[in-house]
């Protein structure tokens, strides 16, 4: 074998190259068959379990595997092989905590796809949203804290960045107060987003209503949640926001909601027959759930009365669908049945013209 590589020594005999290509060669495809002899027996073993995760997390970790595995075959050879040796030393500090990086984030990856598969089939919706949530921000905070790791790990490699760090040492004092000073904003939005993890006073797919808006949650991040209203606008709403105020979640317990529809009629309408029409209506309509059907005058002025008719259904959508079909009905209804209940606001010019004119002559 060749003794350890020196710069003094070069250049190498072509046989020497060779047998260090040749070395390398087996290496590398050792370590790809040994690859492929792991994953055949790991898919039959995952394929006999009733569990999706294992079979989302293998195919995660497929390929970082697969380098990690060529890169431990070229660090083997590279002890025998004087030409890999050398140059595997200067590789080997950036590419062995970049591969076991990559491995680590496929993982956690794998794990949060799998778990999402897992649940795809379970009936309570409000739990899966809820699960949904959790995994989405925990999953996607290991993975930033696993990509800053990585990224020191091969940064502390190189001797300049090395030097950096052990000059800011010597000034920890005021570096740590320079960093907590720039970080707040970010230190902010990971404590956000892992507070909305555990305690969730919103999830992914729960319709909310924020800022005058309403739209159902798409995508919860650390820094933002993004929430897509009925008209498909995306609304952008800082994490902190749903934490430090205020905000309507209309499906937190369940899609089942009660809404009203407010009819203004004049002070001589007849309230009964209105009713009952109401309530014949919505009960034949499939969208009603069987739960609330009340009409109530709410208001009574002067000019006019107040009426809120109220409804239930399974859905918000349904709801909302049933709400308008109520309202349309009950318009026509009046118009047909009780046309003077319906509140009219008329300058009669002419008339008001004619009186003025008989009262002068």
């Amino acid at each position: 074998m060749l003794e350890r590589f020196d710069p003094r020594n070069w250049p190498v005999s072509t046989e020497a190259l060779i047998e260090t290509l040749i070395a390398l060669g087996i290496a590398v495809v050792a370590a790809w068959l040994l690859h492929w002899v792991l994953f055949a027996i790991l898919r039959r073993v995952v394929a006999r379990s009733e569990s999706q995760i294992d079979d989302v997390v293998l195919n995660a970790v497929r390929r970082p595997l697969r380098l990690a595995m060529v890169a431990l075959a070229i660090s083997i050879a590279a002890e025998n092989e004087a030409l890999v040796g050398r140059g595997w030393d200067m590789l080997a500090g950036f590419l062995v905590p970049a591969v076991l990086g990559w491995v680590a984030f496929a993982t956690v990856k794998g794990l949060a796809k799998g778990y999402a598969v897992q649940m795809a089939g379970v009936d309570d919706l409000v739990a899966h949203r809820g699960r949904m949530t959790r995994i989405a921000i925990l999953s996607r905070t290991v993975r930033v804290a696993i990509v800053i790791i990585t990224v020191s790990l091969v940064m502390l490699n190189i001797p300049g960045v090395r030097d950096v760090g052990t000059t800011m040492l010597a000034s920890a004092g005021l570096a740590a107060l320079a960093v907590g000073a720039a970080a707040q904003p970010a230190l902010k939005s990971l404590i956000a987003g892992l507070q909305m993890a555990i305690t969730q006073p919103l999830r992914i797919g729960d319709l909310v209503k924020v800022d005058g808006q309403a739209g159902r949650v798409e995508e919860i991040r650390m820094s933002f949640v993004t929430v897509r209203t009925w008209d498909e606008r995306v609304l952008v709403v800082p994490t902190s926001r749903f934490l430090d105020q205020s905000f309507e979640n209309w499906s937190r317990v369940s899609e089942k909601l009660t809404g009203p529809v407010f009819l203004h009629l004049d002070p001589d309408t007849e309230v009964e027959p209105i009713r009952e029409e109401f309530e014949r209506f919505v009960k034949a309509h499939p969208l009603w759930d069987g739960r609330n059907l009340a009409l109530l005058m709410t208001e009574a002025y002067p000019e006019s009365i107040e009426l809120r008719l109220s409804m239930s259904a399974d859905t918000i959508g349904d709801l909302w669908t049933l709400r308008c079909a109520v309202r349309e009905h009950m318009l026509a209804w009046l118009r047909k049945n009780q046309p003077g209940a319906l509140i009219r606001h008329r300058l009669e010019v002419d008339a008001a013209n004619q009186r003025a004119r008989e009262a002068n002559a």
